[in-house]
């Protein structure tokens, strides 16, 4: 058998060479050129084929027929407030799409003129530039001859990135020839799909101007702060230059290159008649004119709100399966522009004041303090060893102390915040810190009650330096502005604004744990009445004593029950002292949490997008209103009532409001609370009007930073006053009536005394201890 194969496969063999062998009639000169023409396009043929199709792997990935017609983009997405003002992006390349409309025909005339001049007669490859081509291709250079649909090729497809390299991309002179093929047949079936205005939009949309410009929207906006279509031909000129090498002719880094590539195009546009003589001459002779500023991230208004937004979008974008930072969505949010900037301003005007004072108020000495009053040493160096530049010099010394300690104190240049704006110093790392630790910190936010929009969003003074949010993220005692929630389940409970209690020191006896225990609290200023007094003067007087009785008939364990179902999200410990305060919450919580008793008894979870369409307008999301009555409508309106009387009652703790021009119209109601925690760490306020609540927060980055009395650290000193300013600016603004007002009649029949107001009483003091949370304060 094996013989029998092996006299087969000589035969053949045999055959085959008798058959290169034979002599042929040799072919007539046109049939031969004829015959190697077919020879060549059918080579061609397979050749494109096999580079299009990838074959083996050889050539690398080729864009399919469906990313041809539907070209996927990194696009930014825009956040938008409610009336329309866009007030932030995400991005990691900062493009916007524009039409062929909305850009300059100068601009478009420019490129063609200057790029590819016979962009309008070719199908994509123009072929009598190929000499060009193979000349370059054999110095070993890719870029000559490319046409603009190419170039467009290169910038979408990204056609020599190594993901589409293959395997004979590795080799230097086959590559290059691998790497135009592709970018030949791809322009070829982009000219196939799209007009040639489709193809310029595509192009300008595509191209990367450098200075996180991508597209022309950004570019205009980055290099003159205006629009594509206002460009004009010097600007067109310098836009265009870039475009070659983007980094070599960027007129920020290489001004000079700029300015001759600049001047080329300007020669280039002169010589097809897009300019005339005296206009080249003009512009050439014209220095380069920017109006100079990269757009990122956190530009603009709102920075703590975009921040928010993103980090409520995590769950809903993974979900979806969508890139906040290059599918090109668009948010609508709740927040007003205007009521935002109102918000800025105000923490900005208090805080300067408040930072002033307090600096004064510890003028030579450091503010970081503990119960005692005592200054808390090695603070700093504790806090040091907590910052990343600690542990990066120690993972890079290896630990070595002294090698640690001498880099974090040597002084060098730095750019630090001021409220009188940024400022070049020489600090050391230990400086650095120790200068930011003596700031005070603020959080503001507003809410629409009835809707649950949020309207602002104020995380603190200065997002580029301090990014920490003190509206949701950070959680401190609240102070008295919790008995909100005490006396909101007092009065669900069978009690009534008018009710009398005694204004007395009381002891309440405990289990913690398994542990016994006892907590006698005090009033905030060590002194009792000794003498009945209504719910609602308490309230207003934010007199901890009556609060802490009334926690005791209804019990804690309701008080917290009713914290969370009206919006109190965070655990609450299961102790009496949780009716004075004493269980951190967040801004955000505290504020949602007194919106039932405005809104006639309903929790809402606040609100941040309303809606969100993808790059084409489509609409993916939109929010659908979710309430649950929490309080009935009686209690609802009599803790309206509660809350007006911290301004109505003698010595309201609201009645610092009454130093601010609010009150023109009589008519104007507002309500509030203020709250300030222990050792005046925490100064806080929620103020409510008809129809808009707010709530503010101050207080230093860590507790034991604050001021050492009342006069200076209680809410209605540190808190109350941004929003006094806020109402100000709001009540000034004619755009903002609706927010005037009374508060509304009830709508059904109230069946508790609600009208009793107290006249002055004089207050005894007695020699008692200060509580143990000074909840409260005025």
């Amino acid at each position: 058998m094996k013989d029998f194969l092996k006299n087969t496969y000589i035969k053949f063999l045999k055959k085959i060479k008798s058959f290169l062998k034979k002599e042929r009639p040799k072919l007539p000169l046109k049939k031969r050129i004829l015959k190697y023409t077919i020879y060549f396009f059918v080579f061609l043929f397979l050749y494109f084929t096999c580079v299009d199709l990838n074959i083996l792997w050889l050539f690398g990935r080729s864009p399919k027929m469906h990313e041809l017609k539907n070209p996927k983009l990194n696009v930014a997405s825009e956040l938008y407030s409610a009336d329309g003002k866009l007030i932030g992006k995400f991005f990691n390349e900062n493009r916007t799409p524009v039409k062929y409309e909305q850009i300059s025909p100068v601009l478009i005339k420019t490129l063609i003129a200057t790029e590819d001049n016979r962009f309008y007669e070719h199908s994509g490859i123009d072929f009598k530039a190929m000499f060009s081509v193979f000349w370059s291709i054999m110095k070993g250079d890719a870029r000559g001859g490319s046409t603009i649909t190419q170039q467009l090729v290169k910038n979408l497809f990204k056609t020599r990135a190594n993901y589409s390299r293959g395997l004979f991309g590795y080799i230097p002179f086959i590559k290059t020839i691998i790497y135009k093929t592709k970018e030949w047949i791809t322009a070829v079936k982009i000219e196939a799909n799209f007009n040639k205005e489709e193809i310029l939009t595509m192009y300008f949309n595509t191209v990367d101007f450098g200075s996180n410009a991508y597209g022309i929207k950004t570019a205009a906006k980055t290099f003159f702060n205006t629009t594509p279509d206002k460009l004009n031909a010097e600007q067109s000129a310098l836009l265009v230059g870039i475009l070659k090498a983007p980094t070599f002719y960027s007129p920020i880094m290489n001004p000079e290159n700029a300015l001759k590539r600049r001047n080329i195009v300007l020669g280039q546009m002169l010589k097809h008649e897009i300019i005339n003589q005296k206009e080249h001459d003009k512009y050439a002779a014209l220095p380069i004119l920017l109006d100079y500023k990269v757009e990122n991230n956190y530009d603009g208004n709102a920075s703590y709100f975009r921040e928010a937004v993103y980090n409520s979008l995590k769950e809903w974008l993974k979900e979806n399966n969508y890139d906040l930072y290059a599918d090109g969505l668009k948010i609508y949010s709740t927040i007003d522009s205007k009521l935002q900037q109102y918000a800025e301003e105000s923490v900005a005007e208090h805080m300067k004041k408040l930072q002033k004072k307090f600096n004064k108020h510890w003028e030579g000495e450091n503010p970081w303090i503990d119960g005692r009053g005592n200054e808390i040493k090695g603070f700093i160096e504790n806090v040091a060893r907590e910052t990343a530049t600690y542990k990066y010099l120690m993972s890079k010394y290896d630990k070595n102390k002294d090698s640690v300690n001498y880099y974090m104190n040597k002084p060098r240049r730095m750019r630090v915040f001021t409220w009188n704006g940024e400022r070049d110093t020489t600090l050391s790392p230990m400086d650095s810190i120790r200068y930011y630790k003596r700031f005070l910190h603020a959080g503001f936010f507003t809410i629409d009650p009835f809707t649950s929009y949020i309207k602002t969003w104020v995380g603190d003074i200065n997002f580029k330096y301090f990014k920490y949010d003190h509206v949701k993220q950070s959680k401190r005692q609240p102070g008295s502005t919790f008995k909100a929630f005490v006396y909101a389940a007092a009065l669900e409970n069978g009690f009534g604004p008018c009710d009398k209690m005694i204004d007395k020191p009381v002891t309440v006896n405990y289990v913690e744990k398994g542990q016994k225990k006892t907590w006698t609290p005090h009033n905030a200023d060590g002194i009792f009445l000794n003498g009945e007094v209504t719910l609602k003067y308490a309230f207003a007087r934010s007199i901890n004593c009556v609060a802490v009785q009334v926690m005791q008939e209804i019990g804690w364990k309701k008080v917290i029950e009713y914290a969370h179902k009206m919006g109190i999200k965070t655990p609450l410990a299961d102790v009496p002292s949780v009716c004075l305060g004493s269980c951190d919450v967040s801004l955000y919580e505290l504020v949602n949490g007194f919106c039932p008793c405005i809104n006639d008894g309903y929790n809402i979870e606040p609100v941040l997008v309303t809606k969100i369409t993808d790059k084409n307008g489509k609409v993916i999301y939109e929010y659908k209103e979710k309430k649950k009555r929490v309080l009935t409508q009686e209690t609802a309106f009599l803790m309206q009532e509660m809350l007006r009387g911290g301004l109505h009652e003698p010595g309201g703790t609201t009645q610092a409001l009454f130093e601010y021009d609010l009150f023109k119209d009589w008519r104007n109601d507002f309500g509030g609370k203020t709250g300030t925690s222990t050792n005046y760490s925490d100064g806080w306020f929620v103020g409510v009007t008809k129809n808009l609540i707010s709530g503010s927060w101050v207080g230093g980055e860590h507790r034991c930073i604050h001021f050492r009395n009342p006069e200076n650290g209680e809410g209605c000193h540190t808190a109350l006053p941004i929003y006094g300013i806020f109402m100000e600016k709001v009540f000034n603004d004619k755009k903002y009536d609706y927010v005037k007002g009374q508060f509304p009649k009830p709508k059904i029949k109230i069946s508790k005394s609600y009208t009793c107001h107290t006249r002055y009483e004089k207050r005894d003091s007695l020699d008692a201890a200060k509580d143990t949370i000074r909840s409260s304060e005025e």
